[in-house]
Order: C-alpha cells, then sequence, then structure tokens
C-alpha cells in the first residue's frame, strides 16, 4: 500500500513539474560578451550559471533554434547592423520570444563589472555590478544576484483599508515575471475608407500602416505579432505575407484577414499578375491562389530561399539565394534561369520592358525579351532590397539609405536620402516614390532625385513591403 502511494505521488509531483514548466515564457539567452582582459573560460562559466539561474524562471530557447534564427537575421541585414537593436528584434520576431537576456562582462587589470540586461518587445532594463579583485568564483554568485533584481521576487507593501480599526502593513510576494497584456493599438479613422489610390505599407510585429497621399500614415490592427514582408495589391484585394506562413489580405485596407496557406515556411514576396496572386519564401516554398484566400503549394525545383517576385509581359520572375531565378507564364510550372551570380538577390520588378532584379552587394541584373541576364555596374556596395518602376524611371533602395535611379536600368545615379536607415521597400503611386526602412522610415519623392521624410506616425519596428492601389 505504502509503495502504490508512493508511486501516486511521484506521479503527482512530475504532472506539477510539467505543468510549471510549460507555464514558464521563453526567452532567448544571447552568448556572454566582453570588453577588455576577459577569457573565454570565464565567459562561459558565466553563461553556464546564467542560464540555469533563468531556468526556474523561463522556458531557454535552444543555441542551435537562436543560431539558426540569427544566420536568417544576417541574411536579411548589414552584418553591421545585426549587432544593434535591429538584429536582436528580429530575432525575437523570428522565434515569437518576448524575453531576450544578455551579459556584458568588462574587464580591467584586476576589477570586473558585469551588466546583465533584459529586453522584451516592449522596453529594456539593465542591472550592473562591479567587483573588485574578483575570481571567477567571486562573480559567478553575482550572476544570481543579478537575476534576481531583473526578475526574482519583489516586495511590494500593501496597506489594508479597514478603518478604524489601524493595522500593521502586509508584506505580499510577486514575482516580477508576468504574462504580457496586448493592447490593440488606437486606429485612427480615415474619412473613406476606399483602395483607390492608398499606400499600404507593413513590417515588424504585424505593423500595417495605410496611407491616401504617402504623407499622413495611419495604423491598422493585423491581428498578429509576425514579422510581415511583402504586400501588394491586385483584383480589388491587398495581400501580405510573412513569417510562419502568415497570410491576410483586406478589400478596404482597415480589416484584415488571416488565411490558411497550408505552410508553415516563412513568406517573404508576394505579386499578382494574369488573374492569380503568387507568393514565395523559405526552402523554395511557392504558393499561387485566383482570390487571396485558398492557396496551391507549387513545386518549382529548388530548396534555395526566394526572396522577390513580380509579374510582368506575361511572364511571372522570382529570385533569391545564391543567385536562384526561376519564371513561369502560369504561376504552376517554373523554370529555372542562369544569373550568372552566386549573390543573394532579394527584389525584382518590371517596367519599360525589362526587367530587373537586385540583390547583396551592389548587384544589379537586367533582362529583356529573349536576352540573357546581364550584369550592371550601380557604383555600389551596398546590399540593396527593393526594385520598382514608375515615372519612366527604375529605382532600387538598400542598406544605410542606399538608393539608386536609372531611365534604362543600364546606368545607376547614387541620391542622397538624408537617412542612414537601411530601406527594404520601394513602390510607385499618385505621382511619387515611396519607400520605408528601418525604425519606421519613409520617404517620398516626385522625381526619385530630391527625397524628404514623410514619417507622421512614430514605430521603432521595421518598415518591410509597401504597394500602392491604382
Amino acid at each position: 500500500m505504502r509503495f502504490l502511494l508512493s508511486v501516486f505521488l511521484t506521479f503527482l509531483i512530475s504532472l506539477f513539474s510539467i505543468s510549471a514548466q510549460s507555464e514558464r515564457p521563453e526567452s532567448i539567452v544571447i552568448p556572454v560578451s566582453s570588453l577588455g582582459d576577459v577569457s573565454e573560460t570565464r565567459k562561459k562559466i558565466l553563461q553556464n550559471t546564467l542560464e540555469d539561474e533563468l531556468k526556474s524562471h523561463f522556458k531557454l530557447i535552444s543555441q542551435e533554434r537562436f543560431e539558426e534564427a540569427q544566420e536568417k537575421a544576417f541574411e536579411e541585414l548589414d552584418y553591421e547592423e545585426c549587432t544593434e537593436d535591429q538584429c536582436i528584434m528580429m530575432i525575437q520576431e523570428m522565434l515569437q520570444v518576448e524575453n531576450v537576456f544578455h551579459l556584458e562582462v568588462i574587464g580591467e587589470g584586476i576589477d570586473t563589472q558585469l551588466s546583465l540586461s533584459w529586453r522584451t518587445l516592449d522596453e529594456k532594463k539593465k542591472e550592473t555590478d562591479f567587483c573588485e579583485e574578483c575570481k571567477t568564483r567571486e562573480l559567478n554568485e553575482k550572476i544570481g544576484g543579478l537575476v534576481q533584481k531583473l526578475v526574482g521576487v519583489k516586495k511590494e507593501v500593501v496597506v489594508k483599508e479597514e478603518p478604524p480599526r489601524k493595522v500593521d502593513p502586509v508584506v505580499v510576494e510577486t514575482s516580477k515575471v508576468i504574462s504580457k497584456v496586448v493592447q490593440e493599438p488606437v486606429v485612427q479613422k480615415i474619412e473613406k475608407d476606399k483602395t483607390d489610390g492608398m499606400f499600404v505599407t507593413v513590417g515588424g510585429k504585424g505593423t500595417i500602416l495605410t496611407s491616401s497621399n504617402g504623407t499622413s500614415w495611419t495604423q491598422r490592427t493585423s491581428r498578429t505579432s509576425r514579422h510581415l514582408r511583402g504586400i501588394t495589391y491586385g483584383n480589388g484585394l491587398f495581400v501580405t505575407v510573412g513569417w510562419n506562413g502568415t497570410i491576410l489580405t483586406t478589400s478596404n485596407g482597415t480589416s484584415w484577414t488571416k488565411r490558411t496557406p497550408g505552410t508553415s515556411e516563412s513568406l517573404y514576396g508576394v505579386t499578382y499578375g494574369n488573374g492569380q496572386f503568387v507568393t514565395v519564401g523559405g526552402k523554395g516554398t511557392i504558393l499561387t491562389s485566383s482570390d487571396g484566400t485558398s492557396w496551391t503549394k507549387r513545386t518549382p525545383g529548388t530548396s534555395k530561399s526566394l526572396y522577390g517576385v513580380t509579374y510582368g509581359n506575361g511572364l511571372f520572375v522570382t529570385v533569391g539565394e545564391s543567385g536562384t531565378i526561376l519564371t513561369t507564364s502560369n504561376g504552376i510550372f517554373w523554370t529555372e534561369g542562369t544569373s550568372g551570380t552566386s549573390e543573394v538577390l532579394r527584389g525584382v520588378t518590371y517596367g519599360n520592358g525589362l526587367f530587373v532584379t537586385v540583390g547583396w552587394n551592389g548587384t544589379i541584373f537586367t533582362k529583356s525579351n529573349g536576352i540573357s541576364w546581364i550584369k550592371r555596374t550601380p557604383g555600389t556596395s551596398e546590399k540593396l532590397y527593393g526594385v520598382t518602376y514608375g515615372n519612366g524611371q527604375f529605382v532600387t533602395v538598400g542598406g544605410k539609405g542606399t538608393i539608386l535611379t536609372s531611365s534604362d536600368g543600364t546606368s545607376w545615379t547614387e541620391r542622397t536620402p538624408g537617412t542612414s536607415e537601411s530601406l527594404y521597400g520601394v513602390t510607385y503611386g499618385n505621382g511619387q516614390f515611396v519607400t520605408v526602412g528601418g525604425k519606421g522610415t519613409i520617404l517620398t519623392s516626385s522625381n526619385g532625385t530630391s527625397w524628404m521624410t514623410q514619417r507622421t506616425y512614430r514605430t521603432s519596428y521595421f518598415l518591410n513591403g509597401v504597394t500602392y492601389s491604382q
């Protein structure tokens, strides 16, 4: 009998343990960074201790998952940018993890400073400790104190209001690790919600903004926190795509509906042509739809990630990893072409009888009917992310505020946009070019030469894609 009772109690304890673990929020622990005289061995010891301390509060993301997301972030951003807040934010969005911890160790002679930061999608906290002549064992003990200050138990004094009897203060222990309350953003109202002549841009954490003139922007409710990457307009419908197979549609720019594409792969680009939508993404993913609601997966014959797609002259063209270029006339049967480069190709457009694709290290290729892809020399080594055609010229945008223009796709001129933020998407409509990028950057230009900042809505999230309905 005692044996059965012992087994039953053990079973209950294990159930409670599993339940407690499943309720812990997920967290990323970035590898310890250092400055000054700090050995790799010391960093490793402190990293292990930090992870052990955090395990009681969080479910930690494996190093393999973190490194995979980091590699994808490196593909999206310049390496230099990926050491900043933007890269960490992108990794959080990819992994759908709110909490990130990072320990920095600074050593000077025999003195050491420990700085532990805790970042969520909304704020960043930091605790610091300084130690004179501390050995690794003493620094190790301080890790627990830093974790306790950030996420441990804190004491709050609560006075019970039970007059007229006087009572002593009651100490209540509450955890700093609390579930996040998501508040829907306040949506400003446009006088006429219609798609004719509307700009729409999408970005990080489900950000969607609309504008009738490219100057004043209104936040819309996407009902997703996933990273949105591409957007297009066709047949009276906006379609935006993003991480983990996210597809949203709207007929008015205001109310967005989530669709079920039948894939969990991230989707990067989307276009409309020949009566159908085509979206492309990771590991050679291609989906097509005639109405934006029901999607069919196609077999392109490649496992390379595809980042951009366009339609022109009766042909769909998609580009991606390692210089990959695929074409089709119907969206079903795809043929691989030869680009002559191993660089990542990120954006593609069609205009004036010419396809233009752009990518890493200032890569630009053009192709007209019946002619192979020809490499052009734009005069920049920056990564190029987006390209469009309008008002008789091509405009491509990229890293560190790069903007280039060309009337023929052959000769390119660099412009001065007045921003150092990377620009990821560009479109043309209503007599002006609109480009979007890092930290909510939005620029407009009537001629592609002179650019103005038109950001009346501020956000810290990336804006990745932009389109115009006409």
